[in-house]
């Protein structure tokens, strides 16, 4: 039988269509998001959004219906739109937050839903918490909050974002350079809500674009809308026969990145992250610490050392950055799955920024990007490989590696550890700088294996010998 509690994630409640996430269960989420802001403010204004995603309309119309049933003002989105430009808008309009209709970069079958509060940032987990336990509670009084379609002719306030968040964006980037280096770029936007966005922006500004991918298709081309090195291959050629300076891509609801150079490889978000880090700080003068995730890579260590600078390090999720954003304590900030803002801008992963700093990086060094990391590795003094995988585990062993995470290791594998780090799972950092991170999934029988070392071949070696302690 199904689990139909809702639950929230590092990014908001995700479950698979028709089976968790249901049209009952949206409004209950909807009707529990609705008594936590009015627990704080009389009379709250809420935006409302969503992505291209099956049903994605009729979910976020339920949802308008609900909250004015509520006593709460609504300002529905016209259109798919970015994670980005709602929680900008957030900002822009002094609203009480936002519910955005998403499952992110997660295949077809699934949906999804992202709260976010005042402050335009991924709701805390003290909120989230707030939120499952009046939804548990309504569902266990078997409440319901009405009809999803009753009154399906009622009309909302729109709120078209393309214009205020465009124009914000002109304010990040330096476009005279981009235009100056008379670059072409491929968007991909992976049939997500990046189009019309990322692609516009460089239009408008004489840039040429070659766009891929940025029609509505609820199957995302049979893959989940996730700027992927494996979703991506099909952009290479494009790159390649273009001549294109970059691939730049975005994930179904915008909020993560991917590129290709312009030889088509792909360039590791980890790598990414520490590329613009570095030149954030050298061309907007912020001489400034960073932030990263525990499964991040020591990259962005080495240069925030070189660059006088240090780094904070997070658990998973980006809420735990955005609150350090919100603080103006770093100049970047960002995750190995691709997410990433920067000082004052908004408390939440932005992939269209982020491609077009790449893109402007770019235009700036005149460089591929694989030259400027062999560059960023030399100056770091060493080179950096992460890599990730997810194991799937049977329930015995699942639980049998619970209790093994939790004693203490002086050696793994043969190799000596030099400090355990439990920010976020178990993180094993050894002497020779090498490092692996353990994390079990809270909602599935998998572990997450993160491991980094000075070449991807050590890195894979590292990794295989963590697969075979885990099932050993």
């Amino acid at each position: 039988m199904a689990d139909n509690r809702i639950r929230f994630g590092t990014s908001g409640w995700r479950a698979l269509i028709a089976a968790e996430f249901t049209f009952a269960n949206v409004r209950m989420a909807v009707q529990a998001i609705a008594g936590h802001v009015k627990s704080a403010k009389k009379h709250p204004l809420l935006l409302v959004g969503h992505d291209t995603r099956f049903l994605s309309e009729e979910f976020a119309r339920a949802a308008a219906r609900i909250l004015h049933r509520n006593g709460i003002g609504v300002l529905l989105c016209k259109g798919p739109t970015p994670t980005p430009a709602i929680a900008y808008e957030i900002l822009r309009r002094k609203t009480d937050g936002a519910i955005n209709f998403t499952a992110s970069h997660n295949p077809a079958e699934y949906h999804g839903l992202k709260f976010s509060g005042a402050d335009g940032g991924p709701a805390l987990p003290e909120v989230t918490h707030d939120i499952e336990t009046r939804a548990a509670e309504i569902q266990s009084r078997a409440e319901a909050s009405g009809d999803a379609h009753a009154d399906a002719d009622q009309v909302f306030e729109t709120a078209d974002l393309h214009a205020t968040y465009l124009a914000r964006l002109l304010e990040l980037v330096d476009f005279k350079t981009l235009r100056a280096a008379k670059l072409k770029f491929v968007c991909d936007a992976v049939y997500g809500c990046g189009a019309g966005y990322l692609d516009r922006v460089l239009t408008d500004q004489g840039i040429a674009v070659f766009p891929l991918r940025g029609n509505r298709d609820v199957l995302f081309g049979g893959h989940g809308p996730d700027p992927s090195q494996a979703n991506l291959a099909s952009s290479r050629q494009a790159v390649l026969d273009s001549g294109a300076s970059a691939c730049l891509a975005t994930d179904g609801d915008a909020d993560r990145f991917g590129i290709l150079d312009s030889d088509g490889s792909f360039v590791q978000p980890n790598h990414v992250l520490a590329l613009l880090y570095d030149y954030v700080v050298e061309t907007r003068g912020w001489k400034m610490d960073a932030a990263r995730s525990v499964a991040t890579s020591h990259l962005l260590d080495a240069v925030a050392q070189s660059h006088g600078a240090k780094v904070h390090q997070t658990p998973v999720g980006f809420k735990y950055i955005g609150e350090l954003i919100k603080k103006d304590k770093i100049a970047l900030g960002g995750e190995e799955s691709a997410g990433l803002s920067i000082r004052g801008h908004v408390p939440e992963k932005d992939g269209i920024l982020a491609c077009l700093l790449v893109a402007e990086m770019i235009a700036s060094r005149r460089t591929p990007l694989a030259e400027q990391l062999r560059d960023l590795f030399r100056r770091a003094g060493a080179e950096f490989w992460p890599l990730r995988e997810n194991l799937h585990l049977t329930p015995d062993v699942q639980a049998a590696l619970l209790e093994r995470l939790q004693q203490d290791f002086t050696e793994f594998a043969g190799r000596r550890v030099a400090r355990a780090d439990r920010t976020d799972g178990l993180k094993l950092i050894f002497e020779d700088g090498t490092w692996l991170l353990l994390r079990l999934s809270g909602t599935e029988p998998l572990v997450r294996l993160y491991t980094e070392a000075a070449s991807l071949q050590d890195s894979k070696r590292l990794a295989r010998d963590a697969q075979k302690w885990i099932l050993q």
